[in-house]
């Protein structure tokens, strides 16, 4: 098991609330940075986008994972699509946890007014390696600070994110 899904385990066996937690907690603004990632000051992961455009790495990682895995059915730049709802909110409305949670083990959803299904990707290292990634894109597109688009300017990729990649897919 990859670390989120350990930190996700031991959060859920916890028993504590998700919601209940996430109220009234800053969950845009970067606190600290940890080789080359940022987080917020309750340690969930976020972007950061400097005065001259230039983003984060995690960031354009993000947004390069959800065009190649998510925006077949969310739409491009998280905007939603006649198939699937726009993502670029829930990053910023929906607890980091809960959005983990129903990536990694899906969700089905039905009822008069609605019939969603959104499959697992816990097993799809496409996915899962970047993740938080995924989750930082689409929180800096719903906060509209990344603009839609192929993002112009970027951080270099950090030595430590590099060897995170080689060993969650095995390389």
């Amino acid at each position: 098991m990859n670390t989120t899904g350990r930190l996700l385990a031991l959060f859920l066996a916890a028993g504590i609330s998700q919601t209940a937690i996430a109220q009234d907690i800053d969950n845009l603004t970067a606190a600290y940075n940890e080789d080359g990632k940022y987080f917020t000051e309750d340690d969930v992961p976020t972007y950061n986008v400097q005065e001259d455009g230039t983003i984060d790495w995690p960031s354009y990682s993000g947004f390069r994972r959800y065009h190649s895995e998510c925006h077949v059915c969310h739409g491009p730049e998280g905007e939603g699509s006649s198939y699937a709802p726009a993502l670029k909110k829930s990053a910023i409305d929906m607890d980091y946890y809960d959005f983990v949670d129903v990536v990694v083990n899906g969700r089905t959803r039905v009822g008069a007014a609605e019939n969603s299904v959104m499959p697992s990707f816990g097993n799809n290292p496409n996915v899962m390696c970047y993740l938080d990634d995924i989750y930082v894109y689409l929180k800096a597109r719903g906060a509209e600070t990344i603009p839609r688009g192929r993002p112009r300017k970027k951080e270099s990729k950090h030595e430590a994110i590099r060897e995170a990649e080689n060993v969650c897919l095995g390389t």
